[in-house]
C-alpha cells in the first residue's frame, strides 16, 4: 500500500507542471470553428496563443478557402 502511494505522488508531482488541456476538448473546438467559418473542420492541433493553451482549428470555407481558429482551451471563446 505504501508502494502505491509513492507511485502515485510522483505521477501527481510529474504532471503538476503539465498544460491542462481537458478544459475544452479537441471535438468542441472543432465544432465552435466549424460554427464560426461555416466551413469543414481539417485539422485541430494543440497550440500556445499569447502564452495560454489553445487549439489550432484549421477549416475550409464553403468558399474554398483554408483558414485556421484558435480556440482558447480554458473559455472556449476563439480568438
Amino acid at each position: 500500500m505504501k508502494a502505491l502511494r509513492i507511485v502515485l505522488v510522483a505521477a501527481l508531482v510529474a504532471t503538476a507542471g503539465l498544460p491542462a488541456w481537458a478544459d475544452v476538448s479537441r471535438d468542441e473546438a472543432a465544432a465552435v470553428a466549424q460554427r464560426q467559418t461555416g466551413g469543414r473542420v481539417l485539422a485541430v492541433e494543440r497550440a500556445e496563443a499569447g502564452g495560454r493553451p489553445a487549439w489550432r482549428v484549421k477549416v475550409v470555407t464553403p468558399r474554398g478557402e483554408v483558414r485556421v481558429v484558435l480556440v482558447d482551451v480554458a473559455t472556449g471563446q476563439p480568438r
